[in-house]
């Protein structure tokens, strides 16, 4: 391979892909005359503050962390605070700090000092207290009570103490509780009436279980307070965003699209992701609904806001992700989902009719040299209709190609079209690079997720191998070198994939992985049991139960271990709280008492995955040699290397 017209492009550092965005997660501030964003500072991503008309040479870093990023950040109603999410070297125990505007210099004051264990899970505006905000957090580590926090003072006070760890109260912008909700014992949540005056609750309406494993999502209070929108499947096979009335439980759809479901994505994390819903900033009312697609579909429901929308439609070829506008609605700032021009923001006054680009978030990286991300579709064996996206390189003949399986995290989470770092790192290294929605994959409708009940390393690896398949009939890839790669669940996969079908690929890279499904389940944080009815319960089973464990036993790599073969490559963050670092240790120790090369990287400033520029660049630097020893993937040491065949085992 050479770097000639119609070849594929130079190669790309690695740290143009994987160091903190130059630009990220814009908003406006309520009253419009000051944009807020996350750019890097002391070697983190920090949050950064500008006038509506000035550029980033006038913006002052507000917030100073040198020893991790930023992700989350909050306006609050007074012009001079400004709120962060911050835990500790990656162990997701979130505390809520306080920024000085008016003295950016000075320290962040923490408003949340919590033991170790416990963490800030929300943060919402009470408009009802100005100077306030809404907090839900478990001081009590098996309960997430509410409380109302003043912004100025700190002081904290305690508005409902929850009697039961699966309970939610819902309030309206009154700050009147005005729902309850609680997932039963069988996995159903009951939608309840709450009296403020009585503390007493009226059942509405019962709904969920299995086809909902991250629960029913999304759960907001309509902006009259009389509604509470949610996330149901109905009679249909697709989620749609329905309205529970308060006084006679009917539901009413308030968006749907026949044949597509709501995209929940982006509530694992807001105001980075692309959200569920968009709502009016200042009353809540809903603007619009996101939906899953071969490209998102956002689905318009408030009239006022169709002419707004058509405006920053018009901005991108890409789909509108994140927005933000003033209380006023006028400014709005947003920013579009794109396959090779990700998360440019934009401006726009719908008074004057005007925009103009705010930044580029990659500027170092030209769209053109990058790959187009295209949908795909197959059955699975069984007929089960799988959906899934193929990135291949830029600039080689797409036959024959060595071929990464990047499997996503959750499981119950979704593959999307849009930017992704990864995909694109290694389709410029002369990788295609499949990803599949799999069975239990949400997004793809109820018969989709709830195929994946008691099929963990059945058929939801059946689907995998299905996909590769796929790749090698169509004349993509070549069998003999043909890689997996993935996160979390997809570490999971990538175990499962050299160990149920060990013959079947000649390298992976195991990232965050679950190698002990009962060890894994034993060892989540306490909190997290009341939530899990509808997921790991429901479809792996119970660890207490003996016949559940011997069945998850069955289905855990660290039991099959000896037929591991294939080269592997794992990485872990020891401080972990979701997938603890003896699910990484022990499959690597197994591995090395054999005398099976294995190279681990762990990482002891890092959680659930790596947030540290740093620790990205020396992870995908081992990706990068691991992937040219074993696929014959181009790397920084040879660049235009041949390909080169592996001989693997039978299927």
């Amino acid at each position: 391979m050479t770097d000639t017209p119609g070849g594929p492009p130079p190669l790309i550092d690695i740290e143009d892909f994987f160091a903190d965005p130059a630009f990220a997660v814009p908003t406006i501030s309520p009253d419009g005359t000051r944009i807020a964003y996350l750019a890097p500072a002391h070697g983190r991503r920090n949050v950064w503050v500008r006038g509506i008309d000035e550029t980033h040479d006038d913006a002052v870093c507000v917030t100073h962390d040198s020893r991790r990023g930023i992700t989350t950040y909050h306006w609050t109603d007074d012009p001079r605070w400004l709120l962060y999410l911050q835990d500790t070297d990656g162990n997701e125990d979130w505390h809520l700090h306080r920024v000085d505007l008016d003295a950016p210099d000075e320290p962040a004051v923490d408003l949340t000092p919590l033991a170790p264990g416990s963490r800030v899970a929300g943060v919402d505006p009470l408009p009802a207290v100005p100077g306030s905000v809404l907090i839900v957090m478990n001081e009590r580590p098996l309960y997430f009570d509410m409380f109302r926090i003043d912004v100025a003072t700190g002081a904290t006070t305690l508005l409902h103490e929850q009697d039961d760890p699966a309970a939610t109260l819902h309030l309206d912008d009154g700050g009147e509780p005005v729902f309850h909700t609680t997932l039963a014992d069988d996995g159903t949540l009951e939608v309840s009436a709450w009296d403020a005056a009585t503390g007493q609750k009226r059942l509405l309406h019962r709904m969920g279980g299995a086809q909902h494993p991250m629960g029913i999502q999304p759960q907001q209070v309509t902006a009259d307070g009389k509604g509470l929108l949610v996330g149901s499947y109905q009679d249909s096979d697709d989620l749609r965003l329905v309205r529970i009335d308060r006084e006679t439980g009917e539901e009413s759809v308030v968006a749907a699209v026949p044949g597509r479901s709501l995209d929940i994505t982006g509530l694992m994390m807001p105001g980075v992701l692309p959200p569920a819903v968009y709502t009016r900033r200042r009353t809540g009312e809903v603007l619009a609904a996101r939906f899953v697609g071969d490209r998102p579909h956002v689905e318009v429901v408030d009239p006022g806001f169709a002419e707004v929308y058509a405006a920053l439609a018009a901005l991108s070829d890409g789909v509108l992700g994140t927005v933000s506008s003033d209380d006023a609605g006028r400014r709005w700032i947003a920013t579009f989902v794109h396959d090779r021009d990700p998360g440019v923001a934009w401006l726009y006054d719908h008074a004057t009719g005007e925009s103009r680009e705010l930044f580029r978030p990659y500027p170092q990286l030209d769209p053109a040299a990058l790959a187009p991300m295209t949908p795909v579709a197959f059955p699975a064996r069984d007929g089960l209709p799988l959906h899934g996206f193929l990135t291949l390189p830029v600039g080689i003949e797409p036959r024959g190609l060595p071929l990464v399986l990047q499997v996503h995290g959750g499981p119950w989470f979704n593959d999307v079209w849009g930017y992704n770092s990864t995909a694109q790192f290694l389709a410029n290294r002369g990788l295609a690079v499949l990803q599949v929605n799999f069975r239990g994959s949400t997004g793809y409708g109820r018969r989709h997720v709830t195929a994946a009940i008691g099929e963990f390393a059945g058929a939801m690896h059946d689907d995998l191998i299905d996909a590769v398949d796929w790749a090698v009939e169509q004349g993509y890839a070549d069998p003999a070198r043909i890689g997996i790669h993935g996160g979390s669940y997809g570490g999971y996969a990538a175990l499962v994939g050299v160990t149920v079908t060990p013959g079947r690929f000649a390298a992976a890279v195991d990232y965050v992985g679950i190698s002990d499904l009962a060890n894994f389940m034993r060892t989540l944080p306490p909190f997290t049991r009341a939530f899990t009815v509808n997921n790991w319960f429901r479809y792996v089973g119970d660890p207490d139960d003996p016949a559940a464990e011997a069945d998850m036993l069955a289905r855990s790599p660290i039991t099959m271990v000896d037929r591991i073969r294939t080269p592997l490559l794992v990485a872990q963050g020891a401080n972990d709280a979701r997938v603890v670092q003896a699910e990484s240790d022990n499959i690597v120790a197994s591995l090395r008492e054999r005398g099976v090369p294995v190279e681990y990287l762990l990482a002891d400033d890092e959680g659930h995955g790596f947030e540290n520029p740093e620790n990205r660049t020396r992870l995908f630097r081992a990706m990068e040699r691991h992937f040219a020893e074993h696929l014959g993937a181009r790397s920084a040491d040879r660049p235009d290397r041949p390909p080169a065949r592996h001989e693997v085992g039978p299927r």
